[in-house]
């Protein structure tokens, strides 16, 4: 019997039983609904993590690097920046962005307290991406009684001598918008030296991020350190595609070390991790650091195994709910069919045809009922992330490094999810619909009767 009319016998079973087919498909349909929402929370705090840390800390390659005038010191700068920079543009594929940050550790000292930091120096009138995840805090956020009122401009922080905070760094330091700071840090050479700036914004904390980072324009920073123009701390590429990033960092190695620069040996651990074992290897001059955003937020990497096991974990139980419902409502459709399956064996239909029949039905209903459910999924979760819900739990903000719930609809998981779910309608299916084909057709008509 060809395929297509055993499909149309499915379909046409499906339909006679209306009140049960549909009470079926409502139940995978709102199955698969939770089960794409919870693919698109998933993948928006991933994203959402990944971006975040990307724009504060890290490129998706990054080219970092030690310089040692002895074998017993050891400064974290790029010699020859520009040149670097340029190289990475010209060979690395792909890229949307090549920018370089001066970096250092510093202790912040107010009127009140004093924190030590990471102090980033950026150039703000190049990183665009940086305005986007940066958000300024409300008052009331940082100052006790404060208003609700947004105070400074992020755009300040291409000006001499100003300082971007966090909401956290400000209550710790008990200032606000347009106190002053002073940053005191130790030189190359080993000279104390200090620089005045004025707080010209304070941006909402974004998790742990936001706890050990501050930044002051390039300039100021290299003044305060006493770099010269070629002078950085690290040069951080962007690409269209994160993922291309192995292939990317290849690339710039390639380049890096045909153009005369040493480079150091890959490992996945983040730039600051590697101080330690430097200090303690014996040559001079400089040696490169290539890193991709894996690598320097790996200590993220906890947060997001810990999203992906939990989101298996519901996968697996909406799964055996799926399973449970079809066994249960093709054992019955079995039972009510026993003499339909009689006339159909005794009618000469081989049991193969019997079983594949049945399967049909729960693969054509699976499949009916995952697509709606994917699609109202799809749209639930993007209209909740276009709603840009707060998170009022500060935990979890700081665990998502936002505040702010954020979904991602990826076409493919969506789809995936409608296969799945189909293929495993027909897998549940499987057992009553092996049942059926087994049974005798003088037997089946007996017990109908």
């Amino acid at each position: 019997m060809p395929l297509r009319t055993l499909f149309t016998i499915a379909l046409r079973n499906l339909l006679k039983a209306g009140r049960r087919t549909f009470l079926l498909m409502v139940a995978i349909a709102s199955v698969t609904v939770l089960l794409v929402m919870m693919m698109a929370l998933t993948e928006g705090i991933r994203t959402s993590v990944v971006h975040s840390a990307t724009v504060l800390v890290s490129g998706h390659i990054n080219v970092a690097g030690f310089y040692k005038a002895t074998p017993s010191d050891m400064e974290p700068i790029v010699l020859d920046a520009p040149e670097i920079k340029k190289i990475v543009e010209e060979n690395v594929p792909n890229l949307t962005s090549v920018v370089d940050r001066t970096q250092g550790i510093a202790r912040v000292i107010s009127a009140t307290d004093t924190i030590q930091t990471l102090l980033m120096g950026v150039d703000i009138s190049e990183e665009t991406a940086f305005r986007e995840v940066v958000r300024l805090a409300p008052e009331s956020a940082y100052k006790e009684g404060g208003s609700d009122e947004i105070l400074g401009d992020i755009t300040q922080l291409g000006e001499p001598n100003t300082a971007l905070i966090f909401a956290s760094q400000a209550r710790s330091l008990g200032v606000g918008v347009g106190d002053p700071l002073t940053v005191r840090a130790q030189t190359l050479e080993g000279v104390a030296n200090t620089a005045d700036v004025t707080v010209i914004a304070i941006a909402e904390d974004i998790g742990l991020l936001s706890t050990f980072a501050l930044f002051l324009p390039k300039e100021t920073l290299r003044t305060l350190y006493q770099f010269n123009a070629t002078t950085t701390g690290m040069v951080m590429g962007y690409l269209k595609n994160p993922n291309d990033a192995s292939d990317a960092l290849g690339a710039a190695r390639i380049a890096l070390q045909e153009a005369g620069f040493e480079v150091m040996d890959h490992s996945d651990r983040p730039f600051f991790a590697k101080f330690q074992q430097v200090r303690g290897e014996d040559w001079t001059g400089q040696k490169l650091d290539l890193t991709t955003w894996q690598d320097q937020i790996s200590f993220l990497n906890l947060i997001l195994t810990a999203i992906n096991t939990v989101s298996f974990f519901l996968i697996v139980v909406l799964g055996v709910i799926i399973g449970v419902g079809m066994i249960n409502t093709m054992l019955m459709s079995v039972r009510e069919r026993t003499g339909e399956i009689g006339t159909l064996r005794a009618m000469g239909m081989p049991r193969g045809h019997i079983l594949v029949l049945f399967m049909l039905e729960a693969m054509v209903l699976g499949f009916a009922a995952a697509t709606l459910g994917g699609l109202v999924g799809a749209a639930a979760a993007t209209a909740l992330d276009a709603a840009q819900i707060h998170i009022p739990v500060e935990a979890v903000q700081a665990i998502l490094l936002s505040d702010t719930l954020h979904m991602s609809v990826a076409a493919d998981q969506a789809i995936l999810a409608v296969i799945a779910i189909t293929l495993f309608s027909g897998f549940a299916a499987f057992w009553p619909s092996l049942k059926a084909a087994r049974m005798q057709p003088v037997d089946a008509i007996r017990h109908a009767d």
